[in-house]
C-alpha cells in the first residue's frame, strides 16, 4: 500500500477506489474516515473506519447487512466477495450443498430481513454451512448482533489485505 503520506496524499477518488468496499458496496465510511485525513498510520485508518461503523445507528447497519451477497448463490458480487467466497470454496458446491445453501438463504433472509453473514476466511464451506444451521435457529435481535460482529470481521480482514499492498 506504501506509507502513510501516500496514504495522505491520496484524493478522494482514490481513496475511495482502495477503501470504498471495505464495507460491503458502503462508501460512506471510507468518505467519513477521509474527511478525518491526516493518518498517523494505518492502524488509525483502521481505528476509525471499524469505530465509524460501530457508531452507526441500527438502520444503517441494515442497510450495510443487506449489501452483502448470499452465500454460493449470488449473481453479482464485489471482487472482494468472489475472492473471500472461492476461498472457502463456495464455488465449488455439490448440487445438494448448493440446494442447501439456496433454501438456507431464504429462510434466513425471510425470518431476518438481510441476507445470513459470516467472515468466510479460513472456514471451509462445511464449516459454513453448519454456522448457517446453527444461527438460523436464534432469534432476531442475537442474530443482527452477530451479522454486525461478522461484517466488523470481513471490514478488518479487508483492510488488511489492503495494508500487504
Amino acid at each position: 500500500m506504501g506509507t502513510i503520506d501516500n496514504i495522505n496524499d491520496l484524493n478522494k477518488s482514490d481513496f475511495l477506489s482502495i477503501f470504498g468496499n471495505v464495507f460491503e458496496k458502503t462508501e460512506s465510511v471510507a468518505i467519513e474516515v477521509f474527511e478525518s485525513k491526516p493518518f498517523k498510520n494505518f492502524e488509525d485508518i483502521m481505528f476509525k473506519m471499524l469505530n465509524i461503523y460501530e457508531g452507526y445507528k441500527k438502520d444503517k447497519i441494515l442497510e450495510i447487512l443487506n449489501a452483502h451477497p448470499e452465500l454460493a448463490v449470488a449473481k453479482r458480487m464485489t471482487s472482494e466477495s468472489i475472492s473471500e467466497q472461492a476461498s472457502a470454496k463456495l464455488n465449488e458446491c455439490s448440487s445438494e450443498e448448493y440446494e442447501e445453501f439456496k433454501r438456507l438463504n431464504s429462510e434466513y433472509k425471510k425470518k431476518f430481513n438481510f441476507p445470513f453473514i459470516i467472515a468466510v476466511k479460513g472456514k471451509n464451506k462445511n464449516e459454513i454451512l453448519n454456522n448457517f444451521r446453527q444461527r438460523i435457529q436464534s432469534d432476531v435481535e442475537s442474530e443482527f448482533l452477530e451479522a454486525k460482529k461478522q461484517v466488523k470481521k470481513i471490514a478488518t480482514f479487508r483492510l488488511n489485505e489492503i495494508n500487504k499492498k
